[in-house]
């Protein structure tokens, strides 16, 4: 067949690929694989088996906001009374003191996400930070972060969170556009995110990352440059552009969208492009899949020196070697494997009223799935991997084929046992992940769509 053609071949089979379900692999195995044979005396057996003086990095799940957004698929729930609040708050501090302090593990890095953490208030927010302090060394910490809504951000929460330590914090910004806002049930307006910003940089807070989303309801590809222009007028050292999942048989309030006013696949491209031509423009480097930094940020520099990590925040510098995950539907990992409390926060607030942990599910590690872990994390991060590292090209026969398949459409390039992610393959980098996962078509249809 001619040359002309080709392309047009290539870009018909990467649509295909795009309206595939696969996992965004901030883990490997993900989390649907996740079962009830892990629970609590599992956990405490893993936490007690940590070295002595282990680095481990601590994540903080509130699961409350002052009202749900349509397109939001976190575990969080709206409220608008203080008691449910308190409560969770108590048992956040209650978990910490039943998870100890491990052996006198180093903290690395500190996460508070949900949901929307600064929901705690300054007085809940220096009290649970005061209860970490008085468990962890702090001296190793390098990160100390938070989600934060503009929405809900003043001048007296901006002030907590200096004194309990917050060095980095994420904005919620989404799309600038009023008719998306309005189609996804979140009104802000972009001086409330200039504003937020403005407030964290006078109290010192200088680095701030800036959370922009594609493929969601009415939004159009000038909707998406737009917003990617205003998010860059405001300087942050990161930005995070995601791909809006419609998964409304998980998460029954993302029925509120009218699933006809969604881009389509090409569209979504579309859209991912050139909200990544605008942050090129302004002197954003892309990072992995989603990400993008200034050449002098640290996820940058770690991705240039092969230092790239994911987790369940997306693409870190975090290298500790364990993850505390404390609230409801936390999750945590270990040496050994997985961990996760219960979702529900009632369940998760009877267990630890008793007494005891709240892990409800979770997976032990095979050699199997702690290699293809690096496998896919490798590739995740770095667009590229040497089968060389894992036994070679021959061991991975089957998936050398599919690659292979990949490759005919130009979304990879296979040299032996090299494998590089092109630069048009970048967008369907979880297609070629997903060539390493043996546990996919167990659960292919709880995953969104791949681009």
């Amino acid at each position: 067949m001619g040359s002309n053609s080709a392309p047009e071949i290539r870009l018909s089979g990467a649509l295909a690929l795009a309206e595939r379900n696969v996992p965004r692999y901030t883990s490997y195995p993900s989390a649907p694989h996740f079962a009830a044979k892990i629970g609590p005396a599992e956990y405490r057996a893993w936490l007690d088996a940590l070295p002595q003086g282990s680095r481990v990095s601590l994540y903080l799940h509130v699961p409350f906001c002052t009202e749900l957004c349509f397109y939001c698929g976190c575990n969080t729930r709206a409220v608008r009374r203080p008691e449910p609040v308190d409560a969770y708050a108590e048992d956040l501090i209650a978990e910490l003191r039943l998870i100890g302090s491990l052996n006198g593990a180093r903290l690395a890095h500190l996460h508070w996400g949900g949901g929307t953490p600064s929901i705690l208030g300054p007085q809940w927010l220096e009290t649970v930070a005061a209860q970490i302090a008085s468990q962890f060394d702090l001296s190793a910490l390098k990160e100390h972060a938070i989600e934060l809504d503009p929405r809900r951000l003043d001048r007296t929460v901006v002030a907590a969170l200096k004194r309990i330590g917050i060095n980095r914090a994420s904005l919620g910004m989404q799309d600038a556009s009023a008719h998306v806002q309005h189609a996804i049930g979140r009104l802000q307006p972009f001086e409330q995110v200039e504003r937020a910003a403005d407030y964290l940089r006078e109290a010192g807070i200088g680095n701030l990352n800036l959370d922009l989303m594609y493929g969601l309801p009415k939004q159009s590809v000038g909707d998406v440059a737009r917003s990617a222009e205003l998010a860059c007028s405001l300087k942050p050292q990161r930005l995070a552009l995601f791909g809006y999942a419609h998964v409304p048989w998980f998460k029954t309030h993302q029925r509120l969208i009218d699933s006809a006013t969604l881009p389509g696949a090409a569209e979504r491209l579309e859209q991912a492009r050139v909200a990544a031509e605008v942050f090129a423009g302004f002197g954003y480097e892309a990072i992995g899949l989603d990400h993008f930094a200034l050449p002098e940020d640290e996820l940058f520099i770690a991705a240039r020196e092969g230092r790239l990590r994911r987790n369940f925040q997306g693409y870190t510098t975090d290298d500790a070697d364990a993850l505390i995950g404390v609230g409801a539907s936390s999750i945590g990992k270990l040496p050994q494997g997985f961990v996760q409390n219960a979702p529900d926060i009632a369940g998760y607030s009877r267990s630890i009223k008793r007494g005891g942990l709240a892990t409800v599910k979770g997976l032990a590690l095979s050699a199997d799935d702690v290699m293809r872990a690096e496998i896919i994390e490798r590739l995740m991060s770095d667009l590229a991997l040497d089968l060389g590292r894992f036994g070679g090209a021959a061991r991975f026969a089957v998936e050398m084929t599919a690659l292979e398949d990949l490759a005919t459409q130009g979304l990879v390039i296979v040299d032996g046992a090299r494998v590089t992610v092109t630069e048009a393959g970048r967008p369907f980098i979880r297609i070629v992940a997903a060539v390493f996962d043996t546990y996919l078509a167990a659960a292919q249809k709880r995953h969104s769509i791949a681009v």
